[in-house]
């Protein structure tokens, strides 16, 4: 268990790493302090889940990791540099909450994308965009418009497009957050499949506590504005798990602490 009032050293191995970070919105009245006090360390190799209520800046946390926010006080670094050089050097992929794929192009057409826009070769960005929709379970399904294709499917689209530069570090804001569950299950079951082969960092935002604990290496529980670590809880999955996992004891104890400290979290409203 990590304490976030003390910051963890400083560490080769950590691909962010986030001391005192604040976000205020606005000046005066009107400032909205969206993060507050932020200490984070995320270490090569492991995925680590954003969880708490609407409006406590996981998603925010996550944007500043890719430069589309900027800090007002502390500071955070991203593979050693700062987001900028990260975001610059395409470091990380980032799959949105909607998959947002253009509908006249098909789903070899919508991951190429990006390779096309790099000025990539096109041997190298075809056998790149190949590897990962097979990795993500779209073979044989390339030459489909997304509108022919399941909220599941173009969701794993748009995870084989972040991935096909081949980022050390992937960011994921709530992917799944729209679909049923029972897609959802079938698709973090995927996820854990795609983490383990690729070996990628990721960082992923959540609602959903069962998601959290299934999927995650490390939890970083979040509280309501503004936004703060209230609790960082590391875990031990088995490697090898199925979606049976969730009815042991010991995933049900992790559930458990971690809402828990979303309780806590919420103790200063009143």
């Amino acid at each position: 268990m990590s304490n976030p009032d003390t910051a963890a050293p400083a560490s080769a191995k950590n691909v962010v790493e986030a001391r005192k970070l604040s976000l205020v919105f606005g000046e005066g009245e009107s400032a909205v302090h969206a993060l507050n006090n932020v200490d984070l360390s995320i270490e090569d190799g492991e995925f680590v889940s954003f969880i708490g209520p609407s409006g406590c800046g996981k998603t925010t946390l996550m944007r500043v990791i890719a430069d589309l926010e900027k800090p007002t006080g502390g500071e955070i670094m991203v593979h050693g540099g700062t987001p900028e050089q990260a975001r610059l050097d395409r470091a990380y992929g980032y799959v949105f909450q909607a998959p947002a794929l253009y509908p006249w192009r098909t789903v070899r057409r919508n991951a190429l994308l990006p390779l096309e826009l790099m000025g990539m070769n096109k041997a190298l960005r075809e056998e790149r965009v190949a590897k990962y929709l097979g990795l993500v379970g779209l073979e044989g399904f390339e030459k489909k418009f997304p509108w022919q294709l399941s909220g599941g499917m173009q969701q794993r689209v748009s995870i084989a497009r972040a991935l096909g530069f081949e980022p050390d570090l992937l960011l994921m804001d709530e992917p799944f957050g729209a679909l049923d569950e029972i897609t959802r299950d079938h698709l973090n079951e995927q996820l854990i499949h795609l983490w383990q082969e690729t070996k990628k960092t990721v960082v992923f935002v959540t609602h959903s506590i069962p998601e959290a604990v299934f999927l995650s290496t490390k939890i970083v529980v979040m509280s309501p504005r503004p936004g703060r670590i209230n609790k960082i809880i590391n875990c031990s999955p088995p490697p090898d798990r199925t979606l049976d996992w969730r009815e042991t004891n010991d995933f049900l104890e992790v559930a458990h602490e971690v809402r828990e400290a979303l309780r806590a979290g919420h103790s200063y409203d009143d």
